[in-house]
């Protein structure tokens, strides 16, 4: 077929001087339209107008630094509990709203300070190019690998040293942001977890009465709740100790206890064991006489006091850690050591 026979709408299209595609037959409407004439930006002619908008992408960037800085010293010196009353939000918490405020505006600036250097000093010129087999020839490598000098060399990241430095400063300062939130992971196991302010000689004091217990003071059947001695309630720490310490104790004739080390760790068939459930920490506080058996009130795990504090119900993971006790020389309950075993829920997951 030549090309009298071929229809006018389907003729190629062709280029004029300028490199600009112009289409053969005005009236197709999916003719190529080409591309539009190329229009230099004020930075690209005049340097003046590029040194205005270096410095404001590299403010741009030191402001995100500063935002980092911002958010570092907000998380260590506001205290958790501290409000701010935000018009129309009401009262927030200050911490949290210094911590969006920053992190945002860190993020904004490294954002926004790389797309004005993108529209503003790296070039723009539009280039067509048709498609080709998808193994490059030895040619097309070494043409990419020009490209990619030549567009390192118009991004003028060597020759804008302003730029460069702001912004390798903003990038470094940045993640400091995620390694300062690390400190929320809690406690170290090996240092708090492990060991509570239970120790060998510390009298078991009553949590009503605040005085320390005699074995008379616990009939069979009954549920006492016990603290260390030294332990107060006007302490700053006492909330975060007693989570750890918190001691249940029961009395249980010696003969239906079934299991012999708990025998051997009680005094006349007083037995104490953690008051914290070992699924997920909550205050055991329901006992049943007849069967031994300690319920914990929120998701029904069921410990048998009576058999290690095994449990015979529910999600919990294992058993209830017991504490050793005897009498002093003045007949006062008292402990022997810390627990063998960690207190409190999910311990062994966290390793």
């Amino acid at each position: 077929m030549s090309s009298q026979d071929i229809p006018e709408e389907n003729l190629p299209a062709e280029q004029d001087e300028h490199g600009a595609v112009s289409v053969a037959d005005e009236k197709d409407p999916f003719a190529d339209p080409g591309l539009p004439p190329h229009e230099h930006r004020i930075q690209d002619v005049d340097e003046r107008a590029a040194k205005r908008s270096e410095r404001t992408v590299a403010m741009l960037f030191t402001v995100s630094m500063l935002a980092t800085v911002g958010f570092i010293a907000a998380y260590v010196a506001i205290p958790v509990d501290k409000s701010v009353y935000i018009f129309p939000l009401g009262h927030i918490s200050a911490l949290n709203f210094a911590l969006g405020m920053t992190l945002g505006v860190s993020l904004f600036c490294i954002g926004a300070g790389a797309v004005h250097w993108a529209r503003t000093l790296m070039s723009d010129v539009e280039v067509a190019e048709e498609r080709h087999a998808v193994q490059s020839p030895p040619e097309v490598k070494a043409k990419v690998l020009a490209d990619f000098a030549d567009g390192a060399k118009e991004s003028a990241l060597g020759r804008r040293k302003l730029i460069r430095n702001t912004m390798f400063g903003a990038l470094a300062l940045f993640p400091l942001s995620g390694v300062v939130l690390l400190r929320d992971l809690g406690p170290l196991p090996e240092n708090k977890l492990r060991h509570t302010l239970w120790s060998k000689g510390k009298l078991l004091v009553n949590m009503n009465t605040n005085e320390p217990l005699r074995p008379s003071d616990v009939a069979v059947g009954s549920l006492t709740f016990a603290k260390p001695e030294g332990l107060e309630e006007h302490d700053h720490d006492f909330q975060t100790e007693i989570a750890k310490a918190a001691l249940m104790i029961v009395r249980i004739q010696p003969d239906n206890i079934k299991d012999k080390r708990e025998l051997e760790w009680s005094h006349e068939g007083i037995v104490a064991y953690s008051k914290i459930c070992t699924h997920v920490g909550c205050p055991i506080s329901l006992y049943e006489q007849q069967t031994h058996h300690a319920l914990c009130p929120c998701h029904q795990s069921t410990f048998d006091l009576s058999d290690g504090a095994r449990v015979i119900f529910g999600p919990a993971g294992h058993a209830l850690p017991q504490l050793r006790i005897g009498v002093n020389d003045e007949g006062y309950l008292e402990a022997l050591g810390d627990f063998e075993e960690p207190v409190g829920p999910a311990f062994w997951e966290r390793g």
